[in-house]
């Protein structure tokens, strides 16, 4: 039971984080394609409107299935261990 407990724990911290950098993402598609890649660059790249688009849709819909997912997960991982 303690072990259950510990792991609920950290998985619900790494999936605030991860939650929270997918809301970033959202809001800030162009800062996050270039998250990493920015200092390879000598000036700013040109980012077009169906990248920005892309990313937004997709952490859309990694907002939308990614809690229904971690339910699943945690309602399998009490109910059959």
């Amino acid at each position: 039971m303690v072990i259950k407990l510990i792991f609920l724990v950290v998985y619900i911290l790494l999936w605030v984080g991860m939650y929270g950098l997918i809301i970033w993402t959202y809001f800030n598609p162009k800062e996050s394609l270039l998250l990493g890649g920015r200092r390879i660059y000598k000036e700013e790249p040109e980012i077009t409107e169906s990248a920005i688009s892309n990313v937004k849709t997709k952490a859309f819909i990694t907002l939308i299935c990614y809690p229904i997912i971690s339910v699943i997960f945690i309602f399998f991982i009490y109910n059959y261990s």
